[in-house]
């Protein structure tokens, strides 16, 4: 594997904790400076760094005619590159796209946690990355500047904590946690540290919606009333291991409310403003393989706007359309069909606007392109903590108001 570094020399440290025994050696191009405790070596290209996998497990580091340079003891070897580096937690299918994506960014190199063997060697060979299981010690490494948590939601909040009281800004999956328990810490670190923190709800990034949001926030058909969400798919079609992963458990992240549902609630909070007030109905209807909900009704209020919610994971067309309904016209969205469109009173025809999009990596890419902004003060179109926690306010009232049938205030 071939590691090329045209920006600047590249440092590896021999540091215990970082990167499993089985690290496939790394052939090396460029300047580097190797270190080991208080001592440390510079040599050039190429060199070969060979895990000899012996009982006291020690690296050895070749020069040009593999006349050996230094012998140095450790368990493992991480490599630092002079570009900033992103710390993925958590390389399941998410995460995966998260490596895949901030990667297509140029920006960054990546580093990968998580603790399934089979996954770190799969992300390894697939994209060439330094893969590790324990991210503590990665915290140590000054060249990791943010970190991406896509793990387990009940997790989530003490790992960005941790992150941010490190200096590290952190972008988030969605849903932001299961409860509210930590969220004031959670903030308080942020606040502290400086540092940006982003939740990972990606529909800010659909072209079409972000230009239907600067549509209505300009005002042209005045303030909207009233919005209608039809969402749903065929979730065996397009999710096909749904049974095996977190989907089947609600106390891991799953079930409709907090897989898909949040995704629109959250965008729709993020053109009208925040949720305040949600009667929700739902059940299992279709989906074989798991108990959690696979259906969704809900009302809402967002304010002065009145906002309808219907969603199911089994139905046959893959589709999510949002209308929003203001004083003098209509606005809607139609994502799968990549578009967005305007119908102004007493007007019979739509006005259609093409919306493309490329590939589905593309909204993931613009998501990693806007956290990096974020991490160098730039304006960007990230769902903020803030607006995270408001949209978690939603998942929790929405499952309070299906347990209790009444409307709920989140």
């Amino acid at each position: 594997m071939k590691h090329k570094n045209p920006r600047g020399p590249v440092r590896l440290r021999l540091h215990s904790g970082l990167v499993p025994r089985t690290f496939e050696p790394l052939l090396l191009t460029g300047t580097y400076l190797v270190t080991s405790g208080d001592s440390s070596q510079t040599f050039s290209d190429p060199i070969n760094l060979q895990n000899y996998q012996s009982p006291s497990l020690k690296y050895s580091v070749e020069g040009p005619a593999h006349s050996p340079l230094l012998l140095l003891p450790a368990t493992h070897v991480f490599m630092s590159i002079s570009r900033p580096l992103i710390l993925v937690i958590g390389c399941g299918s998410i995460g995966e796209r998260h490596v895949r994506t901030f990667l297509a960014t140029g920006r960054v190199g990546i580093v990968g946690c998580d603790n399934r063997s089979s996954i770190r060697q799969q992300m390894s060979e697939r994209y060439g990355v330094v893969m590790i299981s324990d991210w503590s010690p990665a915290l140590e490494n000054p060249a990791i500047i943010g970190v991406v948590i896509a793990t387990p939601a009940p997790s989530h909040v003490e790992i960005a904590t941790r992150c941010l009281e490190s200096g590290r800004h952190v972008l988030i999956e969605k849903p932001l946690s299961l409860n509210l328990t930590g969220l004031d810490a959670l903030l308080a670190a942020r606040d502290r540290s400086g540092r940006f923190a982003g939740v990972a709800y990606v529909l800010h990034f659909v072209p079409a919606l972000q230009a239907a949001r600067q549509f209505i926030h300009a005002g042209s058909f005045g303030p909207v009333r009233h919005v209608a969400v039809n969402t749903g798919q065929h979730f065996p079609l397009f999710r096909p291991a749904y049974r095996e992963i977190y989907y089947r458990d609600r106390d891991q992240g799953g079930g409709a409310i907090q897989d898909a549902l949040t995704h629109v609630a959250n965008a729709v909070e993020w053109i009208v403003g925040p949720t305040t007030r949600v009667f929700c109905d739902a059940d299992h209807q279709v989906l074989e393989g798991v108990t959690v909900e696979d259906t969704v009704n809900a009302t809402a209020r967002n304010g002065d706007v009145l906002v309808s919610y219907a969603l199911t994971q089994f139905q046959a067309v893959n589709e999510t359309r949002i209308d929003f309904h203001a004083e003098t016209g209509s606005v809607r969205v139609e994502m799968n069909a990549q578009r967005w469109g305007l119908l102004a009173r007493g007007e019979t025809e739509w006005k259609w606007h093409a919306a493309p999009i490329s590939d589905r990596d593309q909204i993931y890419t613009d998501q990693a392109q806007a956290f990096l902004d974020g991490t160098e003060e730039k304006a960007n179109l990230l769902c903020t903590l803030t607006e995270g926690v408001q949209t978690l306010r939603f998942n929790l009232a929405a499952f309070k108001s299906w347990r209790e049938n009444k409307p709920i205030i989140p």
